[in-house]
């Protein structure tokens, strides 16, 4: 048990070793179901239940773009969807914590639930400063990290309709290949950012794990989550940081409020710097449905290449989406 938990927290964490340990047990006596209904809780998993599920899934996601599963609270109709399903994804180290009351209920009443962080080793998991020990649960930002989620869902969604296993491990094959050429492009672009200018400084701190895979510096005003609230300290010392090296923008994000970000803009240049607010990022959540920012490539490719052009990065005439379509993984000139 990590040490400096709530009474609350410690309750969560052993909920979610009950998940786990329950959830296997469904399989030996249901039998499998003639089509699949898979309810994932965000947007990032269920694109990934439906690029390995394909036409054999149903896929319900609780969550839309711009809602932030930090505060997401569950209704009446996603508890009866849950219920209704095959089998429940969600994020796991905390990201729903609102939701975690439901997600226990489920399980415990014999529904699959499943981690979809599951396979990624506790070494690798960021505890940032002020945290209490709790792991920061936005690793989808890390490209090559979130491929192992793909790992979690073909092998339970095999468990669940074997008649379609040869299936899902060829989806599985081909979106984990479309995401290594998703995170060379981030890599290469990230690294044409001049040295001094790899800075990311955004509304709360979901991109840790962006910046440690990528090789860029991330500050967010507000905490992990964004029950957290941006203190006049760390707008000071953020707005003390942009005037001192001169960082030329920072970002908003897609599920928060800009006005500590606007705050950062007012602080530098009453300092005598100007700072630009270059677009908003996607980070607990994706693009709308339909978009190409609504689905993971999207939202990965949207961000790393809003922060490279504007921090002063190159980026490729064609973009990611074209070359993806074309089979190239060829990277910025």
């Amino acid at each position: 048990m990590v040490r400096g938990l709530t009474s609350f927290m410690r309750a969560v964490v052993a909920a979610a070793v009950l998940i786990s340990v329950t959830t296997m047990a469904a399989f030996a006596a249901d039998e499998e179901p003639e089509h699949t209904r898979i309810v994932a809780t965000t947007g990032m998993i269920a694109d990934i239940v439906r690029n390995v599920g394909g036409k054999h899934v149903e896929v319900r996601q609780l969550l839309g773009a711009g809602v932030d599963p930090h505060l997401y609270k569950a209704t009446r109709s996603d508890v009866s969807a849950m219920i209704d399903a095959d089998a429940v994804f969600y994020n796991g180290l905390l990201l729903e914590g609102k939701m975690s009351d439901a997600l226990v209920r489920i399980a415990t009443a014999g529904k699959p639930v499943f981690a979809v962080t599951e396979l990624i080793d506790e070494s690798y998991l960021v505890a940032p400063d002020g945290a209490a020990g709790l792991h920061d649960p936005h690793v989808w930002m890390d490209a090559r990290a979130w491929s192992k989620a793909i790992d979690v869902v073909r092998d339970r969604l095999s468990e669940i309709a074997p008649a379609h296993k040869a299936t899902f491990r060829e989806n599985a094959d081909k979106f984990q290949s479309d995401i290594a050429r998703l995170d060379a492009y981030v890599e290469s672009i990230i690294a044409s950012i001049p040295p001094e200018r790899r800075i990311l400084i955004t509304a709360h701190d979901a991109f840790h794990y962006f910046g440690k895979r990528y090789g860029i510096e991330v500050h967010g005003i507000q905490g992990i989550s964004t029950e957290s609230e941006a203190g006049l300290k760390a707008i000071e010392e953020l707005v003390g940081l942009i005037v001192e090296k001169k960082i030329p923008a920072i970002f908003g994000e897609s599920t928060i409020s800009t006005r500590s970000v606007e705050a950062l803009v007012a602080g530098a240049k009453s300092k005598g710097h100007d700072v630009k607010i270059a677009g908003s990022l996607f980070s607990d959540a994706m693009g709308p449905p339909g978009t190409y920012e609504g689905t993971y490539i999207g939202m990965i490719d949207h961000n790393a290449t809003t922060i490279a052009t504007a921090l002063g990065g190159k980026t490729p005439a064609k973009g990611l989406n074209d070359r993806l379509a074309m089979g190239s993984a060829e990277g910025t000139k």
